[in-house]
């Protein structure tokens, strides 16, 4: 049995979580040795009681390991543990990392990704708001992490994908249940443009209220910081704001009017220290020493290079030294507003082009190349 193997028999294990195993492999020295160890030894360690020392000692006769092999061939999926290179970087740092990560696609590290979260009851402007924000932050080469949801994680992801972005979805449920869930056709999405679809459940475990918490703090925990867009009082995005602030991440929100309900989690975030969010560059702004240079707000210098995609050479080719109104720009493009609208904002965050009251819009002095 390999290593990932008996860590993957682990986390099928009741009773147990990540602190522990890792108790455990202090006391043993591997995952193998655990489960190979006696009851009477294995409650030696911290945590460990008779029920759990026993679900452990008995794995051979609890755990279906051949069933889940055959799911995990099923869904074209491979297994990562913290000794892999492309196990998320910042995941390994939280006090509880997964033993395991099952996924579809291929991760690489991640270390230069935002969550983007919120409520799965969402209004026009929190739609529109987590579309424009997944888009920007997918544009300039973040990594959007979300959970696949409907709501907010939906239009994020679905932003992150119409700039040719990279986006990872995190699963509350195992990989038998996607196939059920409202976004699975969102999941096929993802995967088809090179994203990544994780969970660190086995493959048969059911969604309950225990395993959207447990995969908040994975969206939270491979993340360089969490942008809330949309919440309500009692929305899970909170959870995944608390599990960021406790996790040492910075906090970001989307401010929203103060007589709507889904904006209440939002405004009270901000007003107990959340960093208060209206563009890509607010978030930029946190980690502009972090992140490589391609990835950095360019300085408004006159003559600079710059260099866009397909959509932004169209939209941007409409716009001329004098200004120009976004209802010309849409009908001369002939691209849907919504799209029109998400990349005047990337162009405006690139530097090529300026904005004016009424929603005119200017190009700015840059080479532009493709």
């Amino acid at each position: 049995m390999t290593n990932k193997e008996a860590l993957a028999i682990l986390n099928m294990t009741d009773h147990i979580g990540p602190v522990t195993v890792r108790r455990l492999i202090q006391r043993f020295g591997s995952p193998q040795n655990i489960l190979a160890a006696c009851i009477a030894d294995l409650k030696t360690v911290e945590g460990i009681n008779t029920k759990s020392a026993t679900a452990i000692a008995g794995w051979r006769e609890t755990i279906r390991w051949e069933d889940e092999l055959a799911a995990i061939q099923k869904h074209q999926l491979t297994l990562l543990t913290q000794e892999d290179d492309d196990y998320p970087t910042l995941l390994k740092q939280i006090h509880d990392p997964p033993l395991i990560l099952y996924c579809r696609g291929r991760l690489h590290g991640e270390k230069n990704s935002i969550a983007v979260v919120g409520s799965r009851q969402t209004t026009l402007y929190g739609s529109e708001t987590a579309r424009r924000f997944g888009y920007q932050l997918g544009n300039i080469g973040l990594t959007v992490v979300s959970g696949l949801a409907r709501g907010i994680d939906t239009h994020a992801h679905r932003g992150c994908l119409q700039a040719g972005g990279r986006a990872v979805a995190v699963l509350g449920f195992g990989f038998d249940y996607l196939s059920k869930a409202e976004n699975a056709r969102l999941a096929d999405e993802i995967a088809a443009a090179h994203g990544v679809i994780i969970s660190e459940f086995p493959c048969a475990r059911s969604p309950d209220r225990q395993t959207f918490p447990m995969r908040n703090r994975i969206v939270s925990g491979m993340t360089m910081g969490a942008l809330v867009v949309e919440a309500g009082t009692n929305s899970g995005a909170l959870i995944t704001a608390n599990f960021a602030l406790e996790q040492g991440r910075q906090v970001f929100a989307v401010p929203g009017r103060i007589d709507s309900p889904q904006s209440h989690g939002c405004n009270h975030l901000i007003k107990h220290g959340a960093k208060l969010v209206q563009s890509v560059e607010d978030i930029m702004e946190e980690f502009t020493y972090l992140l490589p240079e391609n990835t950095r707000t360019p300085a408004p210098e006159q003559g600079r290079i710059i260099r866009l995609t397909e959509t932004e050479q169209a939209v941007l080719s409409k716009i001329g030294t004098e200004e120009t109104p976004i209802d010309r720009i849409i009908a001369d493009t002939e691209l849907p507003p919504a799209v029109v609208s998400a990349t005047l904002m990337v162009l405006e965050m690139k530097k090529a082009v300026r904005q004016f009251p009424g929603k005119q819009y200017v190009r700015a002095a840059a080479e532009v190349v493709s």
